[in-house]
């Protein structure tokens, strides 16, 4: 049975589309029920209409409070079909949900964030790690709660960031690497194998072989280091 999931976006959906094409490539066993944008005329809802995915654009500003406007995508997302076995994908959804959107998906609200949890929080990730002057950035997936990319880690990917580099080099970097760790993410939770335990996310062992990680003495625009290892297809 696959995993019935609704992704939230607010821009282009670049990690939409990696979720996208790693069902087409069957690899990722679920079903993408509904779209969600609280923007109109994004590229990532055009992304959902050539792959004749169900969407809706609700725009945030029609409602009085941030609340209404949770309940209101909790609503479409129960009626697309999202109920208590599905996921709930935020893919650049640029929006802190509140507590009325994660009651009704308590546990199942995951996120991806272009930085190592808990650094650099927010919209401006790979740029505020370039400015530091890090040598190690990243991105996280997480599962969500009330507080700004701050919730329980799913899984980690690492590349090296050189002196000199500002967020816009940084950040295709990250990106391909978010296009494998996300869709990883919601294949484990497909196959039940995660478990949340307190600030911990366990993973339960397969038997599936890992995809090989690069060596350490290539170019840096190659190397990852990824905790927990991808799997092959990812």
């Amino acid at each position: 049975m696959k995993l019935p999931v609704a992704v939230l976006v607010s821009g282009s959906g670049s990690n939409l589309q990696s979720i996208i094409d790693r069902i087409e490539q069957g690899v990722l066993d679920a079903e993408i029920k509904l779209v969600v944008s609280n923007r109109a005329g994004v590229f990532g809802i055009e992304r959902a209409k050539r792959h004749n995915l169900p969407y809706k654009v609700m725009l945030h500003t029609d409602y009085r409070s941030r609340e209404a406007f949770d309940q209101a995508m909790v609503d479409a997302i129960v009626e697309a079909g999202v109920g208590d076995n599905g996921l709930v994908a935020m893919a650049g959804f640029m929006r802190i949900v509140t507590s009325v959107f994660l009651r009704a998906f308590e546990g199942r609200v995951m996120n991806i964030h272009p930085a190592l949890v808990p650094s650099f929080p927010g919209v401006n990730g790979q740029a505020d790690a370039a400015d530091y002057g890090v040598k190690i950035a990243g991105c996280t997936v997480h599962f969500v709660d009330e507080q700004m990319d701050h919730g329980p880690v799913v899984i980690q990917a690492a590349v090296p960031c050189q002196a000199g580099e500002d967020g816009n080099v940084l950040a295709p970097r990250i990106l391909k690497l978010e296009h494998r760790v996300y869709p990883q993410a919601i294949q484990w939770y497909a196959e039940d194998r995660l478990r949340i335990a307190g600030r911990h996310v366990e993973l339960k062992v397969a038997g599936r072989p890992c995809a090989r990680q690069p060596k350490a003495d290539i170019e840096p625009e190659t190397y990852a280091l990824v905790w927990p290892p991808l799997e092959e297809g990812f």
